[in-house]
């Protein structure tokens, strides 16, 4: 019976195997007549996409869910080139990978389902940390980059071409968000559009206040320049005071982040090591009843002290 359920699951393996490589294939070669012909299409966050027969069927099924529509929003902020009907696929996958190789390795049913959750949990996970780096990494570069357009319109250039000497000068991520504009603009949207699309992958009051100040300049008229300036010299008085924060709450932050995961990585080496010990939690309510106030109180002790140590600058 262990033989069959280990050739089923490498059975099960295989055929998820090939038809990711057929979707895979389908989509390159795709991409590549795409790319011959120079066919490209602008999803709601300006992002460019490319078109595949499965792909586009899923994600149009997708998209009208409200669930679809915010990991789309998710993936954009994380600048990751993938659909939202791929992200579920592998995230279909890392679920019964994680379950089926826990659940062969320990033959414990407990344990698959916490691999599962893992599993569906990995990818957000992932996903989350993408975007809050590339959130950091753009808001360290914008007081620069501000400061660069501040230049470029006073020796005489428009403000797209400043822009568009932005995406040229600085690097990633704050250059590839800027070139989006700029090929926004060149395509027929507005600045205003174009710019706001950026605000929405790049979900920051800094960013929000720069875009303010140009479209009220636009609109009404004023020295661009200046405003610009007085903001980037905010700015970066903004960032170096964070990381001052951040440098003297660094081992607070540490701290607490072993406080709260010293009992769970605990909890997981006794079940490995001994796991008739662990399953007597169990085998009553009041196991149960443990298990659910240690969980509560770590959990409210790490988010009381994540709490304490964010200060708004």
């Amino acid at each position: 019976m262990d033989l069959l359920w280990i050739v089923i699951g490498i059975a099960g393996l295989g055929l998820v195997a090939m038809l990711g490589g057929l979707v895979v294939s389908r989509r390159a070669s795709q991409s590549f007549l795409e790319e011959r012909l120079g066919i490209e299409k602008q999803d709601v966050m300006g992002e460019t996409v490319r078109k595949t027969p499965l792909g586009d069927a899923l994600n149009r099924a997708l998209a009208q869910r409200g669930v679809g529509s915010d990991l789309a929003t998710q993936l954009a902020r994380a600048d990751l080139k993938i659909t939202v009907g791929e992200f579920m696929a592998v995230t279909v996958i890392m679920v019964i990978v994680a379950g089926g190789v826990a659940y062969f390795l320990r033959r414990d049913v407990l344990l698959a389902v916490i691999a599962c959750v893992v599993g569906f949990l990995a990818p957000r996970f992932y996903v989350s940390m993408l975007r809050s780096r590339r959130l950091k990494a753009f808001t360290n570069q914008l007081g620069d980059t501000i400061n660069l357009m501040v230049n470029g319109i006073r020796a005489g250039y428009s403000i797209l071409q400043a822009m568009e000497a932005v995406s040229n000068e600085m690097g990633p991520p704050i250059s590839d968000e800027f070139g989006r504009v700029v090929r926004e603009v060149q395509l027929g949207l507005t600045l205003e559009h174009a710019l706001n699309n950026m605000l929405r992958r790049v979900p920051s009051d800094d960013l929000d206040m720069m875009i303010t100040a140009i479209n009220v300049q636009r609109e009404v008229g004023g020295n661009l320049a200046e405003v610009l300036d007085s903001i980037s010299f905010t700015i970066r008085e903004r960032v170096r005071i964070k990381g001052e924060l951040m440098a003297m709450t660094g081992q607070s932050r540490i701290s607490g982040y072993m406080v709260g995961m010293v009992p769970v990585a605990l909890a997981v080496f006794l079940y490995f090591i001994n796991p008739t010990y662990m399953k007597q939690l169990l085998d009553h309510v009041c196991g149960y009843m443990m298990l659910a106030c240690a969980g509560i109180g770590i959990a409210s002790g790490f988010f009381v002290m994540n709490r304490v140590m964010q200060l708004d600058v």
